[in-house]
Parts: structure tokens; C-alpha cells; sequence
């Protein structure tokens, strides 16, 4: 089975499953496909987690193919963070061509050229533009560089609903991969394009970061939640936060207390800025305190000051105590003990979830001429702020947001989930994990139940399908609610997932309407 953004990216990984390919070679085939039916969202010149279950060999590894930034990126080299949003300066080195062919290398069981082909082929013949297609595309035309424009534009204007999108270039690039792999990419032909094309407009990335660039195999941290082990990415993976959400949610009867009701989205709000603001403060330092982090003893210090009222906590690191809610000391604890995601599985029990990005909707609006490569603007995932953590530095790993999940139990994989939406990954995720494991939901209505997001300060964005008796006490409470999305709204996620009966073992999967979501078995 396959769950992702768009239904020709999941018919790409149906066809390798169907030829006989395993849930690695389909997570890549659908990751190629992507780059060609949402190349807003992610791609060649994007970055990524693959959390990754290898059943045949009893294997659970995360790949990180999370780029470093530019061994020039100095904070002295940014005037203001408008350069490290877009333009020249703001990415960091693509990682998802090597994470993509290190997967197949290591887990899957066909060649890149096999598990390319369905992408070359919807590059070369052209993909219909969907309806929200269309609208990322016109909401950001206006700002791309002209070679953006001529990769994606049709005579100057955003494609409309229907019209054909044809990425020849793009084809041709993924040729060259699946001839000469990582090489061609990262020190051949393609690089050296990458490399003149940055240095002819201002950039940083060199043929130095290029070359030097190694995804890495990473052991997954997880959390007990009433049972269930939920796994995910480590540090400088943000997923850390709404695992510890889940372990201050463990504390309520989060059933008896009934799916968006006042006191389950108030405390659930609490509790996600109590574990953002550890996030902040943490995640991106050295040696970062996971295990205090995670720890239950300090879920249960911090579910403590949730009080009847809401209180103000900024997303990024704020100087002094200008953030409201002040982080925690894990470190106490440990002393007594525009992104994509998809998922895929097999019929051997392997299984893939996939979280990557090209960060805002194409990028850094720079495509690379001659390879339809759109080259991400991950730098403005990094501060400002010369005390943050996560400061702008050179060669420097950030704090990433992009957090693919996969829950067990006692007898085995239940659900593989996740989302795209930036800060709101980490609220995404924990509110469709609780709507599988307390509320009872199928993944489908997991994924397509109102939900709510936490902006700056007081800011709440929610979806108004929750009950307005239920929004008004919440403002009452002091949270300030943005409605003007009305009923369903892509601000709050975009979630794919599957989930396995156990006791029949069918999949199940689960797509989200409010993106171009779409879920295929066979």
C-alpha cells in the first residue's frame, strides 16, 4: 500500500510494488514522482527523514538526508532574514538525491533507473495540474526567479486545473542519476551546475559541500504511550516535542474526556507549548538531553503548570523570557535515570515513512538551468539570534521539523503516519496518534478530523467543524482562535498514513482531503 500527497506519486510506488519491488524501492519511486506532481513541496534539491522498518532483516533505522549549511553560511553574510527565506543565500546542501539512492542501497532490491522510470516518464510526458496545484502555484508565482518561472510557468502564468506541466529537464536529471548515482549529482555533471549557478547569482554552495555530503543512519528515539510505541527521528529532529506532548498527555484520561472537547484541546494546547518550548531550548544543542526530554518523571513535572488559562509561547527561540512559557530542566531528570510526507508497506512487512521538503513552496525559488533542480531554502529554518541553539553557522546540522512516525505494539507495526505543515508537524502528529490510539478512529478519520494548530503567542488556528460552543469557551480561556480558514484548511496538515489490523493484518490506508492526498493497496 501506498499513502501520499498526490495520486500519481502513489500510483508510481504501486507500479514498483507491483513489479515486484519492496517498500524501500516504492518509497523512492514515490519520492521521485513527487518532485514531478507537487514540485512546490519537495524533490531532488529538497532534504528529508526516512523512518524506515526492514522486517526481513528486524531492522528500525532512520535516514537522515538533512544537507549541512554551507561550510560559507556565517551569520555576518545575512543583513536580515529575508535573505536566508529566498534567493541565493538561503539553501543548504540537497540531500535527497543521496538519501534516496543510499536507501536503495542499503534495503531495497531494484536499480535507480527501474524505480526512476514511472517519474521520468510523468516528467517527460507532462502531469495534469490538480486544482490545489494550481493555487500553491499562483500563490507564489509572482516571487520566482526566472528560472523557476521558465521551469514552471506556461507562458508567463500559473498552469490552471488541467493544463499540462511538462519537466523535461527534470527527466534528463534523473537519467543522469540512475546512470552514474550519487557521483553525478554530487561531484559531476550536476553538481557543476549547481555549483556556477550559485556562484553567478550570489550564492554559497560549493563543489566542497557538495562533495562532502553523507546522509546518516541513525537509531530511532520512541516514547510509551498507553502501550504503544511510537518511534520517530532523534535530535535535531523536532519530533521530540510531540513525543513529549503524548507522554504529558498520558497523564489525562484523554477518552472519557472526548475528542475536541474544551478541556482536551485546552490541556492538548498546554501541553504542546510546555514541550515546544523544551524543543526550542534543546533540540538544537549539542548532545542534546533526549532522554530527560522523553523521560515520564519530566512529563510529569511540566503536565503540573497547566493551569485553566492559556499562556503565550512563541514557535522559535525568543531572547530572555520574551517567549511565555519558559522551558523545563530535563537534565534533572536524566541525573536519576511546503514539505511532503507518504507512506509505504509490503507485503513482507516492510515499511516506510517518508517526511521531505524543499521548505517554502518551491524553495528558495531558484531552479538550477538545464536540470529542473529547485534547490531548497532551508536556511531559514536557522536564527537570527547569535544565542540561539540554532543559529546560522557554517556546516552546521538544523533543528528539522519533518518527523515521520511509526507506532507498535506487543505484536507488532500498528500505523505508519505524518504530515507536512511546518511547526504544526509536531501538533499534526500527536492529535492523529490520539485520534487512532484514545479516540478509536480509523486512520481515514484520524487524518480527516478537525484539528487545531498553535501560532505565536495566544494565536490558535482551528478548524471551524469544531463545535462553536466548544471554540467559544476556549477563547473565554484566553486563547485567540483564527477562524478564517474555515471547516478544512491545509494550515493545520496534510496527513498520509496506514494502519494494519491486527488481527486480519489488511492495510488500511488514509489520505487527507485537504491536500491532493490519495491512498492505493493492491
Amino acid at each position: 500500500m501506498i499513502a501520499s500527497a498526490h495520486p500519481l506519486a502513489s500510483v508510481a510506488g504501486l507500479r514498483i510494488l507491483m513489479a515486484g519491488g519492496n517498500a524501500i524501492d516504492a518509497a523512492v519511486a514515490t519520492a521521485a514522482a513527487l518532485n514531478v506532481a507537487e514540485p512546490f513541496m519537495s524533490g531532488l534539491g529538497g532534504i528529508g527523514y526516512m523512518n524506515i522498518y526492514c522486517a526481513e532483516r528486524d531492522e528500525h533505522q532512520i535516514l537522515d538526508y538533512v544537507g549541512l549549511t554551507p561550510l560559507a553560511a556565517e551569520l555576518s553574510v545575512y543583513d536580515s532574514i529575508d535573505q536566508a527565506d529566498a534567493g541565493p543565500l538561503s539553501p543548504i546542501v540537497p540531500g535527497a538525491c543521496g538519501g534516496w539512492l543510499t536507501a536503495l542501497e542499503r534495503y531495497g532490491t531494484m536499480d535507480a533507473a527501474t524505480v526512476f522510470e514511472p517519474a521520468i516518464e510523468y516528467a517527460e510526458q507532462g502531469i495534469g495540474m490538480t486544482a490545489t496545484g494550481s493555487r500553491f502555484f499562483g500563490g507564489v508565482a509572482s516571487s520566482l526567479h526566472p528560472t523557476s518561472a521558465a521551469t514552471y510557468l506556461l507562458d508567463g502564468r500559473t498552469p490552471k486545473p488541467g493544463e499540462v506541466l511538462v519537466q523535461a529537464d527534470l527527466a534528463e536529471t534523473y537519467r543522469m542519476i540512475a546512470a552514474d548515482g550519487t557521483d553525478a549529482f554530487y561531484r559531476g555533471a550536476i553538481a557543476d551546475k549547481i555549483v556556477s549557478f550559485m556562484s553567478d547569482n550570489g550564492g554559497l554552495i560549493t563543489a566542497e559541500d557538495l562533495a562532502s555530503f553523507t546522509p546518516a543512519w541513525l537509531e530511532p528515539v520512541d516514547t510509551d504511550y498507553r502501550g504503544y510505541r511510537v518511534c520517530v527521528p532523534p535530535p535535531p529532529c523536532q519530533a521530540v516535542q510531540y513525543l513529549e506532548t503524548l507522554n504529558i498527555m498520558e497523564g489525562f484520561d484523554v477518552t472519557e474526556m472526548s475528542h475536541n472537547s474544551v478541556q482536551t484541546l485546552h490541556i492538548f494546547l498546554e501541553a504542546a507549548k510546555l514541550a515546544i518550548a523544551d524543543r526550542v531550548e534543546y533540540t538544537a544543542i549539542e548532545d542534546p538531553p533526549t532522554t530527560g526530554l522523553l523521560s515520564k518523571a519530566f512529563a510529569s513535572q511540566r503536565r503540573a503548570q497547566i493551569t485553566d488559562r492559556a499562556q503565550p509561547r512563541s514557535e522559535r527561540y525568543v531572547p530572555g523570557s520574551g517567549g511565555g512559557v519558559g522551558a523545563g530542566d530535563p537534565y534533572a531528570w536524566m541525573q536519576t535515570e511546503c514539505t511532503t510526507h507518504f507512506d509505504t508497506i509490503d507485503d513482507r512487512g516492510n515499511s516506510v515513512g517518508v517526511t521531505q521538503s524543499l521548505g517554502s513552496a518551491f524553495g528558495s525559488g531558484m531552479v538550477v538551468p538545464g536540470t529542473g533542480l529547485a534547490l531548497n531554502n532551508f536556511m531559514r529554518w536557522f536564527d537570527m539570534e547569535p544565542q540561539s541553539p540554532n543559529a546560522i553557522g557554517p556546516g552546521k546540522k538544523n533543528e528539522m521539523c519533518m518527523s515521520p512516525v511509526q507506532v507498535f505494539d506487543d505484536t507488532g507495526l500498528r500505523f505508519l503516519i505524518g504530515t507536512p505543515g511546518s511547526y504544526g508537524i509536531m501538533q499534526t502528529t500527536p492529535q492523529m496518534i490520539m485520534n487512532v490510539i484514545d479516540h478509536r478512529m480509523s486512520i481515514q478519520a484520524a487524518i480527516e478530523a478537525p484539528r487545531v494548530r498553535l501560532m505565536d503567542g495566544l494565536e490558535v488556528k482551528a478548524e471551524t467543524r469544531i463545535d462553536s460552543d466548544v471554540l467559544a469557551e476556549l477563547e473565554r480561556r484566553g486563547h485567540h482562535l483564527q477562524l478564517d480558514d474555515g471547516d478544512w484548511t491545509p494550515g493545520v496538515g496534510g496527513g498520509q498514513g496506514i494502519y494494519i489490523d491486527p488481527d486480519t493484518a489488511t492495510f488500511v490506508g488514509g489520505a487527507d482531503p485537504r491536500r491532493d492526498g490519495y491512498a492505493l493497496g493492491w
